[in-house]
């Protein structure tokens, strides 16, 4: 138990702590409650006519322009929904270069002459907005003086209610882009990339007769790990309130070392506001379907079901934003950093990717033989050949300050982009490496498993590969380095475009042999070229290991371990090229987005580096001061008694001071030196601030062990980790 009074009054108001956060849970069923404040189709047929429904949900569907003279028969009906709702104001949703969710409120109330007021909304409304163009990240796109940007309603993600307890707002999900029609958010973009994974899924799927003109689409089922920890331990640690992570702290006695805590009972108060939380995502139309304990202390897991990437995407930014705000009300704090404990487990948000349509399904289910599953295994082949050709890129989707913290540590993948396909798969590649074409696939078998009242299990294709960045998961591939912070907008655009790359590729190719009796012996060869060319990233084997690390390197394989490393991959001629060929990014666009990452990842170490220059000097160099003198004032007074203590403790405490006093002025004096552009401070701050904080941890870690508990100012990682 800590001596420090601040802690200790944290842990008693922990103790105390009485959840009066409850609601009748029986009251209404949950599936009454799913899509309950969400404009779906539904809604829309009850209240739209016919013609305009029919119209709305054909854009819909087909993904075909909007018909705007409809616009204001669906705004009327969206406000009538809203206001029967207790809505007084609609608010535009966008996504801007910041990662995070932005949001301008209009109240429906416009005055009249009488003096009274009546509620409006337009199709003009509806279909537009206007918030400051100027004061987002935008990488040079627009100037201080250049202030118009323009929201525009997205018809494929449906608008909802976001309550509080004093009112609730119509949120319309939109793109946001500038007055010169250049993309400044995450959702335009990702709209552009599946707009070209369509016509270029459509063109390869004509070839085996399947194209019957409804737009493919790509999926997306992303997990969300997290930590809550007590917000009376979260305000008293300013590295974790201001960074997301903690700068020092100890490694606790007791960690994660007994794997007790992974799909452990979820402790009551933990899964009271779980239950709240995933209540509130149902009533948006979240499809949350899993909850359990990760594998740290304190670590937890949600994770929705697959659907349309752009709405998984809108989903995913208020599966954050409730987790945080339902946690605040259970007297928690949701910590979705991706590390913010060292030592520990850290937390990904794991992308779930696949694509398909309602004619086809899902493109990526092999099915039970699919060795004779020509249209599996050429989109199977294009995602080899996309990861293969656009390594670089793809490891720069998930580039970030907080990231770099986590990729190739023990819980998440490495840097290296590579796939596992599993032992099937595998073999069924192989062969067509081997010889143009595969005549057989491994069995899947069962399981027996000795016990005459247990089921047999039939299992999956391969094991899986949690060491893997990029693994096949039995009908999909799952992108496992993307970071719990992320908005998963940005990696999908990447996903969609470098498999459409591919895929256009491929149609290319096959297309001159298509009706004349040659196409399935050109489809093996390009198969068996495209093994030939790009098989190099296909590896089954512990991506953690040193030896992999080496293998890769003799493959060519890029291992890009930093986002000073990875992030000058955008700025690429090829990857330029690539985003302007299919129009999803302008090089302005591209090049825009280059600048506002670096100087995210800069500003997010420079104000760390600055925290913990702070904290080191304010709060632990007191606190070993005090510590020095407490112990040397006991120690003299003990020979007053006859008493000699070694003083080795006094000599280590002296040291570690010594030592903490000249680390924190050289961070000083590194945090003064100015670079000649972004790339190079990006540079800067990976090469020098970072290990200068490292160096400065070392000793705060060790003098957190030395220094007397009842001086020491910071929470503990046992604390924080074990005390709900």
């Amino acid at each position: 138990m800590s001596g420090n009074q601040s802690r200790l009054d944290a842990i008693g108001t922990i103790v105390q702590n009485v959840s009066s956060e409850t609601f009748d849970y029986q009251d209404i069923h949950t599936g009454e409650l799913f899509n309950a404040n969400v404009f779906d189709k539904a809604e829309m047929k009850k209240r739209l006519p016919k013609a305009i429904f029919q119209k709305l949900s054909k854009t819909i569907a087909r993904r075909i322009p909007l018909d705007e003279s409809i616009a204001d028969a669906v705004a009327s009906a969206m406000k009538d929904w809203a206001i029967e709702h207790g809505a007084t104001h609609y608010a535009h949703i966008f996504f801007p270069l910041t990662g995070l969710t932005a949001e301008k409120h209009d109240s429906f109330l416009t005055p009249t002459e009488d003096g009274s007021a009546i509620a409006e909304f337009s199709g003009e409304q509806l279909i537009q907005g206007e918030p400051d163009g100027s004061s987002f990240p935008t990488g040079g796109i627009r100037q201080t003086f250049e202030a118009r940007g323009y929201t525009a309603w997205d018809v494929t993600s449906p608008a909802y209610i976001l309550e509080n307890p004093n009112g609730a707002t119509l949120c319309i999900p939109t793109a946001f882009v500038s007055w010169t029609g250049e993309a400044l958010d995450k959702k335009t973009p990702l709209l552009r990339s599946m707009q070209v994974l369509d016509k270029q899924s459509r063109r390869v799927l004509s070839l085996f007769g399947d194209d019957d003109q409804t737009p493919v689409v790509s999926t997306a089922g992303p997990e969300q790990e997290y930590f809550f920890v007590d917000r009376s331990f979260f305000y008293a640690r300013p590295d974790l309130m201001t960074a997301g992570r903690t700068l020092f702290g100890a490694a606790p006695s007791k960690g994660q070392q007994f794997d007790d805590h992974y799909f452990g009972a979820i402790d009551p108060r933990i899964l009271a506001c779980m239950l709240e939380a995933e209540r509130e995502l149902f009533k948006l139309g979240v499809p949350v379907k899993t909850r359990h304990n990760e594998v740290a202390p304190g670590q937890f897991e949600l994770a929705p079901v697959y659907e349309d990437g752009n709405v998984a995407a809108d989903h995913q930014q208020l599966i954050m934003i409730i987790l945080k705000r339902v946690a605040q009300k259970h007297g928690l704090v949701a910590i979705l950093h991706e590390k913010p404990f060292a030592g520990i487990n850290g937390s990904g948000k794991h992308l779930n990717f696949s694509l398909g349509n309602a004619s086809v399904g899902n493109l990526l289910e092999p099915g039970d033989n699919p060795h004779d599953n020509a249209r599996f295994l050429t989109f199977c082949a294009a995602v080899i050949r996309a990861v293969d050709k656009f390594a670089p890129l793809l490891r720069a989707s998930v580039a970030s300050a907080s990231n770099d913290h986590r990729l190739g540590a023990n819980e998440a993948p490495p840097a290296i982009m590579s796939i596992f396909l599993g032992d099937q798969l595998t073999d069924v590649f192989d062969q067509i490496k081997a010889h143009g074409d595969a005549k057989s696939s491994k069995d899947k078998g069962e399981l027996q498993l000795g016990v005459d009242t247990l089921p047999a299990l039939p299992k999956h294709s391969g094991d899986r590969n949690r060491t893997s960045p990029i693994a096949f998961t039995g009908n999909k591939f799952e992108y496992r380095a993307v970071g719990s912070t992320q908005t998963i907008a940005w990696p999908l655009t990447v996903w969609n475009l470098i498999l459409a790359d591919s895929l256009d590729y491929i149609a290319t190719q096959l297309e001159p042999a298509a009706g004349n009796g040659a196409f399935d012996r050109a489809l093996s060869g390009l198969l068996k070229q495209i093994m030939d060319d790009h098989d190099r990233v296909i590896f089954n084997g512990d991506g953690y290991t040193e030896a992999w690390h080496k293998e890769a390197e003799s493959r060519g394989l890029p291992n890009l371990r930093t986002t000073a490393d990875s992030l000058p991959a955008l700025s690429d001629p090829e990857v330029i090229e690539l985003f302007s060929k299919y129009g999803v990014l302008s090089e302005r666009e591209l090049l825009s987005r280059l600048d506002v990452l670096l100087e995210q990842y800069v500003m997010q170490v420079t104000v760390e580096a600055n925290l913990a220059l702070r904290i080191g000097r304010t709060q632990i160099f007191p606190a070993t001061l005090r510590t020095i003198s407490e112990v040397a004032d006991a120690t003299e007074e003990l020979k007053d008694f006859g008493i000699e203590l070694e003083n080795s403790t006094l000599t280590r405490l002296g040291k570690l001071a010594g030592q903490l006093q000249s680390g924190l002025n050289k961070l000083e004096e590194l945090l003064e030196v100015e670079e000649h552009d972004l790339v190079a401070e990006s540079r800067y701050a990976c090469d020098m601030l970072l290990p200068q904080m490292s160096a400065i941890r070392e000793v705060v870690d060790e003098l957190e062990g030395l220094v007397a508990d009842d001086y020491w100012p910071l929470p503990s990682y046992q604390e924080m980790l074990s005390i709900k």
